[in-house]
């Protein structure tokens, strides 16, 4: 196969998959890893995707739920930033819910230290924090999705419907002024929607890539959640619309938009 056709072919399966890893990709094409690698470095160049170190994906489409392999792998630097300041609004004594998105996973890593109640359904976060003596650790299962490597259904939803939060700090794939939060599935739609439900106060945490998109599953609107926290200055327009509805807005510079607590 020549190299200019297996690079379309590889666009493609990406396209319909969202995400696929190199080890999947060298599977398909019977090719080694390090072809895959430089194929995907050449598609990166010409925009046609964003690789990781395992892998590669694209944010295009409604229904664009990316591998999670992949992407605890991106935006390091920004989960980063983000966890660091939502450190500062947990408390010891708190109940908090951390979702199965890779940011609340580097949420996880900055509160190890605190004496709190985490529930969560995500299998990394429960790893990190299970040798934690002063954390207690509630896990919530369900149905395990490898893909996720999280646990969700309606075993997932009615548990957490049992529960109250003082916080809960929730991703989501995409957010828009218009359309709120959305997910690209309905069955994490629906952890996130019940996780709002039953929490005190809402942080929605999401890096830089997740905003002015929409995704497949309506999450609920901007004004379910009190807070934003994210790793880049928003739009004037985002702080006019958060304004508006008193949520605010932590990027990190010290601005704040809102008027929630």
């Amino acid at each position: 196969m020549l190299p200019a056709t297996r690079r379309q072919r590889i666009v493609e399966l990406i396209q319909e998959k969202k995400s696929a890893t190199v080890t999947e990709m060298a599977e398909r094409f019977h090719i080694t890893p390090e072809t895959i690698r430089r194929d995907l470095k050449v598609l990166e160049k010409e925009g046609q995707l964003l690789r990781t170190h395992g892998g590669a994906f694209i944010q295009s489409g409604v229904e664009n739920l990316v591998d999670t392999k992949l992407r605890m792998d991106i935006y390091i630097p920004q989960k980063t930033k983000i966890a660091k300041i939502a450190r500062q609004f947990v408390q010891n004594g708190d109940t908090i819910f951390l979702d199965n998105s890779t940011t609340d996973f580097y949420i996880a890593r900055e509160l190890r230290e605190m004496r709190i109640t985490v529930v969560t359904n995500s299998l990394p976060i429960i790893q990190e924090l299970a040798g934690c003596d002063s954390i207690h650790l509630v896990c919530i299962g369900g149905s395990y999705s490898r893909r996720e490597n999280a646990f969700n259904g309606m075993l997932t939803t009615d548990v957490l419907g049992q529960l109250y939060f003082d916080k809960c700090f929730i991703s989501c794939r995409s957010v828009s002024i218009e359309n709120g939060l959305t997910e690209s599935t309905e069955e994490w739609c629906a952890i996130r929607k019940v996780a709002i439900q039953r929490s005190r106060y809402t942080y929605l945490a999401a890096d830089f890539s997740k905003f002015d998109q929409n995704s497949f599953a309506k999450v609920g609107d901007l004004s379910s959640i009190d807070a934003i926290i994210t790793d880049s200055p928003l739009d004037p327009r985002w702080h006019q619309a958060m304004d508006a509805i008193g949520c605010r807005v932590y990027d990190g510079t010290g601005g704040k938009g809102g008027q929630t607590d």
